[in-house]
Protein backbone atom coordinates (compact mmCIF):
# COMPACT_ATOMS: atom_id res chain seq x y z
CA UNK A 1 0.00 0.00 0.00
CA UNK A 2 1.39 3.24 -0.90
CA UNK A 3 1.60 6.75 1.25
CA UNK A 4 -0.96 8.45 -0.87
CA UNK A 5 -3.17 5.09 -0.80
CA UNK A 6 -2.56 5.07 3.14
CA UNK A 7 -3.53 8.95 3.59
CA UNK A 8 -6.65 8.47 1.22
CA UNK A 9 -7.80 5.56 3.46
CA UNK A 10 -7.81 7.19 6.53
CA UNK A 11 -9.13 9.80 5.17
CA UNK A 12 -12.06 7.91 3.79
CA UNK A 13 -12.80 6.57 7.39
CA UNK A 14 -12.66 10.05 8.74
CA UNK A 15 -15.33 11.09 6.01
CA UNK A 16 -17.46 8.94 8.11
CA UNK A 17 -17.25 10.70 11.59
CA UNK A 18 -20.61 12.38 11.88
CA UNK A 19 -23.20 11.35 13.55
CA UNK A 20 -26.78 12.31 12.45
CA UNK A 21 -27.67 14.10 16.01
CA UNK A 22 -25.10 16.25 15.96
CA UNK A 23 -27.76 18.83 14.38
CA UNK A 24 -29.72 18.60 17.67
CA UNK A 25 -26.58 19.87 19.64
CA UNK A 26 -25.82 22.80 16.80
CA UNK A 27 -29.02 24.58 16.11
CA UNK A 28 -30.12 24.72 19.52
CA UNK A 29 -32.82 22.19 19.76
CA UNK A 30 -31.83 20.35 23.27
CA UNK A 31 -32.81 21.40 26.99
CA UNK A 32 -29.81 21.91 29.72
CA UNK A 33 -31.16 18.05 30.72
CA UNK A 34 -30.40 16.77 27.55
CA UNK A 35 -26.83 18.88 26.83
CA UNK A 36 -25.61 17.83 30.43
CA UNK A 37 -25.69 14.63 29.51
CA UNK A 38 -23.80 14.94 26.10
CA UNK A 39 -21.12 16.75 27.99
CA UNK A 40 -20.92 14.36 30.66
CA UNK A 41 -20.73 11.65 28.76
CA UNK A 42 -18.13 13.68 26.18
CA UNK A 43 -16.22 14.68 29.94
CA UNK A 44 -15.41 11.28 31.18
CA UNK A 45 -14.88 9.44 27.96
CA UNK A 46 -12.33 11.47 26.46
CA UNK A 47 -11.85 15.00 27.59
CA UNK A 48 -10.80 14.58 31.18
CA UNK A 49 -7.96 12.19 30.43
CA UNK A 50 -6.68 13.18 26.75
CA UNK A 51 -3.17 14.43 27.94
CA UNK A 52 -2.81 10.93 29.78
CA UNK A 53 -3.51 9.14 26.84
CA UNK A 54 -1.23 10.81 24.94
CA UNK A 55 1.41 10.44 27.38
CA UNK A 56 0.89 6.92 27.19
CA UNK A 57 2.00 7.47 23.70
CA UNK A 58 4.63 9.26 24.08
CA UNK A 59 5.90 6.73 27.11
CA UNK A 60 6.35 4.73 24.17
CA UNK A 61 9.66 5.90 22.79
CA UNK A 62 8.70 7.18 19.16
CA UNK A 63 11.08 9.12 17.05
CA UNK A 64 12.39 11.98 18.58
CA UNK A 65 10.50 14.42 16.05
CA UNK A 66 7.72 12.77 17.18
CA UNK A 67 8.10 13.13 20.79
CA UNK A 68 8.55 16.75 20.02
CA UNK A 69 4.97 16.51 18.56
CA UNK A 70 3.40 15.02 21.16
CA UNK A 71 5.15 16.61 24.17
CA UNK A 72 3.53 19.93 22.91
CA UNK A 73 0.34 18.39 22.65
CA UNK A 74 0.49 17.01 25.83
CA UNK A 75 1.88 20.56 27.46
CA UNK A 76 -0.71 22.41 26.01
CA UNK A 77 -3.60 19.86 26.85
CA UNK A 78 -2.31 19.75 30.51
CA UNK A 79 -1.19 22.97 31.22
CA UNK A 80 -2.81 25.30 28.27
CA UNK A 81 0.82 26.75 28.05
CA UNK A 82 0.92 27.37 24.72
CA UNK A 83 -2.55 29.36 24.75
CA UNK A 84 -4.52 30.54 27.85
CA UNK A 85 -2.51 29.13 30.83
CA UNK A 86 -5.16 26.49 31.62
CA UNK A 87 -5.64 22.92 30.95
CA UNK A 88 -8.22 21.81 28.47
CA UNK A 89 -10.33 20.11 31.21
CA UNK A 90 -10.30 23.15 32.73
CA UNK A 91 -11.55 24.70 30.11
CA UNK A 92 -14.11 22.63 29.90
CA UNK A 93 -14.96 22.72 33.05
CA UNK A 94 -15.57 26.70 33.04
CA UNK A 95 -17.70 26.26 30.00
CA UNK A 96 -19.91 24.11 31.35
CA UNK A 97 -20.25 26.68 34.65
CA UNK A 98 -21.13 29.01 32.09
CA UNK A 99 -24.30 26.89 30.68
CA UNK A 100 -25.26 26.84 34.42
CA UNK A 101 -23.78 23.53 35.51
CA UNK A 102 -21.35 22.45 38.96
CA UNK A 103 -17.82 20.95 38.56
CA UNK A 104 -19.31 18.30 40.88
CA UNK A 105 -21.80 17.37 37.86
CA UNK A 106 -18.82 16.12 36.34
CA UNK A 107 -17.50 13.68 39.20
CA UNK A 108 -18.70 11.05 39.11
CA UNK A 109 -18.59 8.79 35.48
CA UNK A 110 -22.10 7.61 34.87
CA UNK A 111 -22.00 6.31 31.28
CA UNK A 112 -24.30 4.05 29.10
CA UNK A 113 -22.47 0.97 28.40
CA UNK A 114 -21.66 1.81 24.55
CA UNK A 115 -19.77 4.58 26.09
CA UNK A 116 -17.79 2.26 28.52
CA UNK A 117 -17.13 0.26 25.42
CA UNK A 118 -15.86 3.13 23.51
CA UNK A 119 -13.60 4.48 26.33
CA UNK A 120 -12.47 0.63 26.95
CA UNK A 121 -11.10 0.56 23.67
CA UNK A 122 -9.64 4.12 24.03
CA UNK A 123 -7.95 2.31 27.38
CA UNK A 124 -6.86 -0.06 25.35
CA UNK A 125 -5.39 1.71 22.35
CA UNK A 126 -3.38 4.46 24.56
CA UNK A 127 -1.77 1.20 25.69
CA UNK A 128 -1.06 -0.55 22.06
CA UNK A 129 2.49 -1.69 21.88
CA UNK A 130 3.00 -0.04 17.90
CA UNK A 131 2.96 3.46 19.14
CA UNK A 132 2.30 5.00 15.14
CA UNK A 133 -1.20 2.85 16.17
CA UNK A 134 -2.22 4.39 19.11
CA UNK A 135 -1.00 7.73 17.58
CA UNK A 136 -3.63 7.04 14.69
CA UNK A 137 -6.44 6.42 17.17
CA UNK A 138 -5.69 9.90 19.29
CA UNK A 139 -4.21 12.30 16.83
CA UNK A 140 -6.22 11.39 13.88
CA UNK A 141 -9.36 9.74 14.60
CA UNK A 142 -10.32 11.02 18.10
CA UNK A 143 -8.77 15.25 17.64
CA UNK A 144 -9.96 14.52 14.29
CA UNK A 145 -13.51 15.19 12.49
CA UNK A 146 -15.41 14.83 9.25
CA UNK A 147 -13.85 18.25 8.16
CA UNK A 148 -10.02 16.47 8.04
CA UNK A 149 -10.01 16.60 4.17
CA UNK A 150 -11.16 19.52 3.81
CA UNK A 151 -8.39 21.11 6.40
CA UNK A 152 -5.87 18.94 4.93
CA UNK A 153 -6.11 20.99 1.69
CA UNK A 154 -5.70 24.53 2.99
CA UNK A 155 -2.32 26.09 3.88
CA UNK A 156 -2.70 26.63 7.62
CA UNK A 157 -2.58 29.95 9.25
CA UNK A 158 -2.91 30.88 12.96
CA UNK A 159 -6.47 32.61 13.32
CA UNK A 160 -6.01 36.30 14.63
CA UNK A 161 -8.36 38.12 17.71
CA UNK A 162 -11.40 39.53 15.52
CA UNK A 163 -11.64 36.17 14.03
CA UNK A 164 -11.55 33.95 16.83
CA UNK A 165 -13.80 36.07 18.33
CA UNK A 166 -16.19 35.60 15.51
CA UNK A 167 -15.78 31.75 15.69
CA UNK A 168 -17.10 32.21 19.44
CA UNK A 169 -19.80 34.06 18.90
CA UNK A 170 -21.47 31.76 16.46
CA UNK A 171 -20.98 28.68 18.81
CA UNK A 172 -23.87 26.50 19.78
CA UNK A 173 -23.55 27.47 23.20
CA UNK A 174 -23.60 31.39 22.97
CA UNK A 175 -25.69 31.63 20.37
CA UNK A 176 -28.50 29.53 21.32
CA UNK A 177 -27.95 28.54 25.16
CA UNK A 178 -26.51 32.19 26.57
CA UNK A 179 -23.37 30.81 27.53
CA UNK A 180 -21.29 34.60 27.68
CA UNK A 181 -18.05 34.50 25.52
CA UNK A 182 -15.93 34.93 28.84
CA UNK A 183 -16.53 31.30 29.58
CA UNK A 184 -15.73 29.79 26.12
CA UNK A 185 -11.61 29.87 26.68
CA UNK A 186 -11.77 25.92 25.68
CA UNK A 187 -12.88 27.17 22.22
CA UNK A 188 -10.21 30.28 22.07
CA UNK A 189 -7.48 28.29 23.16
CA UNK A 190 -8.04 25.34 20.16
CA UNK A 191 -8.40 28.09 17.75
CA UNK A 192 -4.94 29.29 19.19
CA UNK A 193 -2.98 26.54 18.92
CA UNK A 194 -5.22 24.20 16.62
CA UNK A 195 -3.19 25.89 12.93
CA UNK A 196 -1.62 22.83 11.59
CA UNK A 197 -2.80 20.39 14.23
CA UNK A 198 -4.32 18.40 11.23
CA UNK A 199 -1.12 18.51 8.93
CA UNK A 200 1.08 17.13 11.91
CA UNK A 201 -1.36 14.13 12.63
CA UNK A 202 -1.31 12.84 9.11
CA UNK A 203 1.98 14.36 8.39
CA UNK A 204 3.03 12.05 11.79
CA UNK A 205 1.15 8.69 11.20
CA UNK A 206 1.58 8.43 7.45
CA UNK A 207 5.15 9.15 7.32
CA UNK A 208 5.64 6.75 10.58
CA UNK A 209 3.78 3.59 9.77
CA UNK A 210 5.65 0.86 8.18
CA UNK A 211 3.97 -0.28 5.19
CA UNK A 212 3.40 -4.09 7.07
CA UNK A 213 1.45 -1.85 10.36
CA UNK A 214 -0.64 0.39 7.46
CA UNK A 215 -3.65 -2.15 7.87
CA UNK A 216 -3.07 -2.78 11.58
CA UNK A 217 -3.64 1.44 11.58
CA UNK A 218 -6.57 1.03 9.13
CA UNK A 219 -8.63 -1.44 10.93
CA UNK A 220 -8.06 0.25 14.67
CA UNK A 221 -9.29 3.34 13.20
CA UNK A 222 -12.32 1.75 11.35
CA UNK A 223 -13.04 0.39 14.76
CA UNK A 224 -12.59 3.64 16.43
CA UNK A 225 -15.34 5.09 14.06
CA UNK A 226 -17.68 2.29 14.67
CA UNK A 227 -17.64 2.14 18.19
CA UNK A 228 -17.97 6.35 18.16
CA UNK A 229 -21.04 6.04 16.19
CA UNK A 230 -22.58 3.31 18.85
CA UNK A 231 -21.56 5.61 21.58
CA UNK A 232 -22.99 8.66 20.29
CA UNK A 233 -26.51 6.67 19.37
CA UNK A 234 -26.23 5.24 22.54
CA UNK A 235 -25.81 9.43 23.72
CA UNK A 236 -28.77 10.34 21.95
CA UNK A 237 -31.33 7.47 23.14
CA UNK A 238 -30.52 8.54 26.33
CA UNK A 239 -31.23 11.98 25.56
CA UNK A 240 -34.50 10.95 24.57
CA UNK A 241 -33.38 12.17 20.48
CA UNK A 242 -35.41 10.11 18.26
CA UNK A 243 -33.34 9.02 15.59
CA UNK A 244 -34.31 9.36 11.28
CA UNK A 245 -36.15 6.31 9.97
Amino acid sequence: MKKSTFLESLLAIMDGKHHWAWEHFSSGRLTKAQLKAHFHHEYAVYVRDFPVFLARILGKSPPPSVRHMLAENIYEEETGGLSLGHSHPELFLTMMEGLGFTRNDFEHDRLVPAARTYRAWLDRMSHHQHWVVAAATFTVFVEGSVKDRQELCVTSKKNHAKAIDAIVSRHPLVRYHGVLPKYMGLVRAHQLVEAGHRHDAYDMVVNYTPPALRPVVLTSVKKSLTLWLNYRDAVAKACGIPKPS
